[in-house]
């Protein structure tokens, strides 16, 4: 039986979590010639995450280990939220390679789905990525908590990102045709099976389908630089507002597609419009420094800033579409250089 048939589904963001996933950057390749300078913002990020939930960081061995607990206690994090596992990686970009969780409408058990990850087909090394969920589902079962003694594991056997999905919990998925459908994941499957698999191992009903992505993002178009749920009924999308910036066609195609969206109550959802930062240039390289990139802790929410006077505009919209949680916005600049940021490095293990 299928995940959805069996009760699972993926809570949104928002929903409570029992721990934050992450891969501690190493790869000097994501980040050339400038991967030391990304470390103030990434240890902010990791201490704000930690002030409210666990924080389980996978490192590659034991004198990364010990230099990760170092720094994280010297700028006064909660230690006791801390967790260090030596599960090695190639990169660290945990959303994508880490495990999808769920949860059981029926009795809230977990489970976790172990997607094939090829590194945004097949661009960069991958082996050591591929091992993470099965690191995280042997760990949890050996826990010692009885929640996880019998934790389901879910094999679909297709290549899916968790940067290409956002859901809604409320059984809505955001995706993009140009990453789902791009012939270098899944190229045989159609979109109607690539459906199939959405709603089998996301259990969700209705699926949404945006076009292209920014400019600079090396995975093809993913949702989380574009689109994302904040409540069952609304989405935040990044508009351009510069018509001769080459975002601007794509965003505004997706803008209209979601204005014509329904959701699977029937409704039509609400739809905020996000700014997009000033252009963010490294090495003659445009990067896809986008604000859609929040993560939303358990009680704040994390977005990245770009040292540009739209940060505080985006502030106050995240401020209004989240007027329970504290905005932080944490610097990442540096960051972006490896093409991703805050919710590119991040996954939430529901309660």
């Amino acid at each position: 039986m299928t995940p959805k048939q069996l009760g699972y589904y993926m809570p949104a963001e928002w929903a409570e979590h029992q721990a934050t996933w992450l891969s501690y950057p190493h790869n000097e390749d994501s980040w050339p010639g400038k991967i030391q300078t990304i470390f103030p913002s990434y240890h902010l990020f990791v201490k704000t995450l930690a002030e409210d939930e666990e924080v389980h960081i996978n490192v590659n061995d034991r004198r990364m280990q010990e230099h990760v607990a170092e720094e994280l206690d010297r700028i006064g994090t909660r230690m006791e939220h801390i967790h260090l596992h030596l599960f090695p990686t190639n990169d660290a970009w945990c959303r994508d390679h880490g495990p999808a969780f769920l949860l059981n409408r029926n009795d809230n058990r977990q489970a976790i789905v172990n997607w094939n990850h090829n590194a945004w087909g097949g661009k960069y090394p991958y082996e050591l990525d591929t091992q993470i969920p099965l690191h995280i589902h042997r760990y949890l079962r050996e826990s010692g908590n009885p929640r996880y003694a019998n934790l389901d594991l879910f094999e679909p056997n297709i290549v899916m990102e968790g940067g290409s999905i956002d859901v809604n919990g409320a059984g809505d998925l955001l995706t993009t045709t140009s990453c789902l459908l791009n012939p270098n994941r899944n190229p045989h499957l159609d979109r109607d099976a690539i459906e199939t698999y959405l709603r089998d191992y996301y259990g969700v009903d209705n699926i949404i389908w945006l076009g292209d992505g920014i400019m600079g993002d090396d995975t093809d178009g993913h949702v989380d630089d574009l689109s994302r749920f904040v409540s069952p009924d609304t989405i935040v999308t990044a508009v351009e507002e510069d018509l001769w910036d080459e975002n601007y066609e794509a965003l505004q195609r997706n803008l209209k597609t979601l204005k014509k969206c329904r959701l699977a109550n029937g409704k039509q959802p609400t739809i905020v419009e996000l700014p997009m930062p000033d252009m963010v240039f490294y090495d003659n390289q445009r990067l896809p420094a986008s604000y859609a990139n929040f993560y939303l802790a358990n009680k704040k929410v994390i977005f990245p800033t770009y040292r540009c006077l739209t940060d505080n505009e985006a502030a106050y919209i995240l401020e209004a579409c989240f007027p329970d949680r504290e905005v932080v916005g944490i610097d990442s600049t540096d960051i972006v250089w490896g093409l991703g940021s805050f919710h590119c490095l991040s996954q939430q293990q529901p309660r």
